[in-house]
C-alpha cells in the first residue's frame, strides 16, 4: 500500500491551497484518513482527520478554515485550505488505516510529506 500527497506549495498568508492524498495498492478498505503536520524543530501533530462513515475531527488551530474530505471510490482525502497564516508552515503528511487485502488487521500508511509555505 502506498499513499501519495500532492498539493504542497508557496502561497501568501490569506491565500488557499488544496492537499489530495491517493491511496494505492492491495487496499480491501480504509477506515481512518488524517492529514498531519510537522514544523522545524516541533512534534507532528494532527490537523484534521476523517472516519470511513464521515465524521469530521479537527485541530482548534484550523477549525472554520480547513475542510478534510474524502472520496472512498479514489481511495483519496483531501484537505481544502482557506485563510492560510504564515504558522501553518509546515510540512504535511497523511495517513491512512488501511485493511490490507487477504489480512485480518489494519495497517497505518504515511504518505511522504508535502511542504506548506506561508509567506507574511
Amino acid at each position: 500500500v502506498q499513499l501519495q500527497a500532492s498539493g504542497g506549495g508557496l502561497v501568501q498568508a490569506g491565500g488557499s491551497l488544496r492537499l489530495s492524498c491517493a491511496a494505492s495498492g492491495s487496499i480491501d478498505s480504509i477506515n481512518n484518513m488524517g492529514w498531519y503536520r510537522q514544523a522545524p524543530g516541533k512534534q507532528r501533530d494532527l490537523v484534521a482527520d476523517i472516519s470511513s462513515g464521515g465524521r469530521l475531527n479537527y485541530a482548534d488551530s484550523v477549525k472554520g478554515r480547513f475542510t478534510i474530505s474524502r472520496d472512498n471510490a479514489e481511495n483519496t482525502v483531501y484537505l481544502q485550505m482557506n485563510s492560510l497564516k504564515p504558522e501553518d508552515t509546515a510540512v504535511y503528511y497523511c495517513k491512512a488505516i488501511v485493511v490490507v487485502r487477504g489480512l485480518r488487521f489494519e495497517y497505518q500508511y504515511w504518505g511522504q510529506g508535502t511542504l506548506v509555505t506561508v509567506s507574511s
